[in-house]
């Protein structure tokens, strides 16, 4: 390589992780002095997003930096996965914690087994914040990944809320990467020699989110070249247009709703005159306020409206939740604590 080309690298990688830290600001992602849970896998992702907050660190921006893996026994070696990830964290000067995925089959979460395993580490990473104190879990989702996470959910009829993709916060959890491709890490990490790991699994068809990465996604890049451009542009768009519903769903919220011994009342008839499409908006944000887990489906939704039409008092929401109604509002109620009139 001439010096030339060696100038050109340390440019563009400088501009990379200068994207990355402004898309960190832009959004607000880390505030100075935090300290950081990252789930590290191993794989390049993972271990990219380790060396820029690592940077953040050694800057000053970032006061701690926790590295927690889950072993998921999937694999026969998927111990040596662990000490991969324990002694990468060790030259990088920063603490590792690991734990191990127990009794697969009897985990109280339905869906497939990625949906279990993506469930179970979510649980894990937030059980290290908080023994932690920590300010946000990083997550190393990429451009990539939302591509095929918009397909996935397209694949399941999602909403107009699913297909605008994973956002850079969600509560503790924050995606630095998303505006970085996948091959831009990996050019990275060759060029500086960064070792990482190479899961099999990612090339097996067993998965939904394999076979959109090894075959949809090419296939659409094969018949356009501008994809990615373009998808980036209509992913964007279709933002924007979630953001318009919710902060028109938030004003008429505010005025279809009261508040009663702590509960939030929700006067459904005025709801049930909406437009469909802000009728499943206001339930969101419903259910979202009071801190109720669903799973983001039409068909939910409209079994909730369907219960707020007909006659009918209480409706069971899952096994810890239930939706109870009088003549005139509606409140999400936790086993038998039914607000006083």
């Amino acid at each position: 390589m001439s010096q030339q080309e060696k100038r050109n690298d340390l440019i563009i990688n400088a501009n990379m992780i200068e994207r990355i830290k402004e898309f960190i600001i832009h959004h607000d992602l880390i505030s100075p002095g935090s300290s950081i849970v990252l789930g590290l896998s191993g794989g390049p992702d993972s271990v990219f997003l380790l060396h820029v907050l690592c940077t953040l660190r050694d800057e000053g921006k970032i006061s701690a930096i926790i590295a927690a893996h889950l072993d998921h026994q999937w694999r026969a070696n998927s111990a040596s996965d662990v000490v991969f990830c324990e002694q990468l964290a060790e030259r990088y000067g920063v603490q590792f914690v690991s734990g191990v995925l127990k009794n697969f089959a009897s985990q109280n979460v339905s869906g497939s087994k990625e949906e279990i395993g993506r469930s179970a580490r979510r649980n894990f990473l937030t059980k290290i914040a908080q023994e932690h104190s920590a300010s946000a879990i990083a997550l190393a989702h990429h451009r990539d990944d939302q591509q095929e996470t918009f397909f996935i959910r397209l694949l399941r009829g999602a909403s107009l809320t699913g297909l605008t993709g994973m956002k850079p916060r969600h509560g503790l959890f924050i995606r630095p990467l998303l505006e970085i491709s996948k091959q831009e890490i990996l050019e990275y990490l060759e060029k500086h020699n960064i070792p990482y790991l190479i899961d099999p699994s990612n090339e097996s068809h067993e998965f939904l989110r394999n076979r959109i990465r090894l075959t949809v996604i090419p296939a659409l890049r094969a018949c356009d070249e501008r994809f990615d451009t373009n998808f980036a542009k209509t992913l964007k768009q279709l933002q924007e247009t979630q953001e318009y519903l919710d902060s028109l769903a938030r004003e008429i919220f505010s005025n279809i709703t009261a508040q009663q011994n702590g509960v939030v009342q929700l006067d459904y008839h005025a709801l049930l005159q909406q437009h469909p499409v802000m009728q499943k908006q206001l339930l969101l944000l419903w259910l979202t306020t009071e801190q109720v887990k669903f799973p983001v489906s039409s068909g939910f939704f409209d079994e909730i409206l369907k219960f707020l039409r007909n006659p009918g008092k209480e409706h069971a929401l899952h096994e810890t939740w239930r939706l109870v109604k009088d003549a005139k509002k509606a409140w999400l109620s936790k086993k038998t604590d039914i607000p006083s009139n």
